[in-house]
């Protein structure tokens, strides 16, 4: 483990806080959330204290927002801890619940706009929770890129929103891991797998890179004013592919690939939930002010292929 303690240039702020260490455990490994996210109600260390007030220094609450197929506990077990060490209210809940089966720990399958709505209640019910003006989101996959996205730029969150943080976010569509070519393959099985993946997950099937809620979310640009985006990518993404459609375009972006300046960084799009490199980017997004230098280190794959 590097001690985190450089500059360069990035900031004149002290290092954070060692993800290794603090009041709460940030466990860098997926394995943490796999039992855990069994039971989505479970809410992750550090998140939802209704008694949360956020400080002069971080008066933005931070809403984390999952990922397809999964839910607020399994996805944030080590990003809703090191958040709440760093100072920051953290919130979380769960979204996308199918309708034809209203509990299950793989959510975000629903129609992209009622998660886009469910966001909104959210985003809500932390504002008047806490008394802030804005949150910051922090999301990755589904919950960093087309949900936010949809509720910034259709349903006019952008006026509630101060900065919107995607970890490998699923802008612009995507291949779907080979799935959208399942339309021409082996007719008449491919097309009719693909529609009925489109009845029962709809929200899968909406990423697609030629859904037409694409161009609902995209269609008038990437970005609102007053909103300052950033998105973490990995050139090793095999989910949201190409991982280069993962940028945004726009006033107030910055574009992060993870292997500019450390190719020994070789995440996928799931690992990035719990890549050091990856919270050390976004908590440098929540406080550019007090950013510091993330260093290289290796990071490897988890569980490859996998979403």
């Amino acid at each position: 483990m590097l001690v985190f303690g450089l500059a360069a240039g990035l900031g004149t702020g002290t290092a954070a806080a060692d993800p290794q260490f603090g009041p709460l455990p940030v466990p860098l490994d997926l394995g943490a959330g796999l039992w855990v996210g069994m039971l989505p109600e479970v809410t992750p260390p550090g998140a939802n204290d209704p008694n949360c007030k956020p400080s002069e220094e971080h008066p933005n609450p931070v809403i984390l927002v999952h990922p397809t197929a999964t839910n607020q506990s399994l996805a944030w077990q080590a990003g809703a801890p090191f958040l709440k060490n760093n100072g920051y209210c953290v919130f979380t809940f769960n979204y996308g619940n199918p309708t034809w089966l209203s509990e299950i720990p793989f959510q975000a399958l629903d129609d992209i706009r009622t998660g886009s709505k469910r966001l909104a209640a959210e985003v809500d019910k932390v504002r008047a929770l806490t008394g802030a003006e804005k949150v910051d989101i922090v999301g990755h996959s589904q919950g960093g890129g087309i949900i936010p996205m949809h509720y910034l730029n259709v349903l006019g969150g952008d006026r509630y929103v101060d900065k919107m943080i995607g970890i490998s976010p699923s802008n612009h569509g995507t291949h779907l891991n080979g799935i959208v070519f399942m339309r021409t393959m082996f007719p008449p099985l491919g097309p009719a797998v693909y529609r009925g993946l489109e009845m029962i997950t709809p929200a899968l099937i909406q990423q697609a890179l030629d859904n037409p809620v694409q161009q609902e979310i995209y269609g008038n640009g990437d970005t609102r004013p007053g909103v300052t985006y950033t998105t973490i990518v990995t050139q090793y993404d095999e989910v949201v592919t190409p991982y280069t459609n993962q940028f945004l375009e726009g006033p107030n972006v910055t574009n992060i690939l993870l292997q500019d300046g450390c190719p020994q960084d070789r995440s996928d799009h799931i690992s990035t939930l719990y890549n050091e490199r990856s919270l050390r980017f976004v908590l440098n997004a929540l406080d550019p002010k007090n950013a510091t230098a993330v260093p290289c280190m290796p990071q490897g794959f988890i569980f490859p292929g996998n979403w």
